[in-house]
C-alpha cells in the first residue's frame, strides 16, 4: 500500500519540477565554494558568510536543546 502512495509523491513531485520549469523559475542549488579566494565580488561573500552563519546558529540551537 505505501508503494502507491511513494509513486504519487514521485509523479507529483515531478509534475511541480517540470511545471516550476516551464515558468521559468527553475532554481540551482548552487553548493557553497571550499575556498574563500574562490568568491570575486562582494554581494556573492556577505550571501555566504550569511549562509554559513545561519547554518552555524540552527546547529548550535538544535545541540543546545
Amino acid at each position: 500500500m505505501a508503494r502507491n502512495e511513494e509513486k504519487a509523491q514521485s509523479m507529483l513531485y515531478r509534475f511541480r519540477e517540470a511545471k516550476n520549469a516551464e515558468l521559468g523559475g527553475s532554481k540551482v542549488q548552487q553548493r557553497r565554494p571550499f575556498r574563500v579566494s574562490e568568491v570575486t565580488s562582494l554581494t556573492e561573500a556577505e550571501k555566504w558568510r550569511r549562509n554559513t552563519i545561519g547554518d552555524i546558529s540552527r546547529k548550535m540551537s538544535k545541540i543546545q536543546d
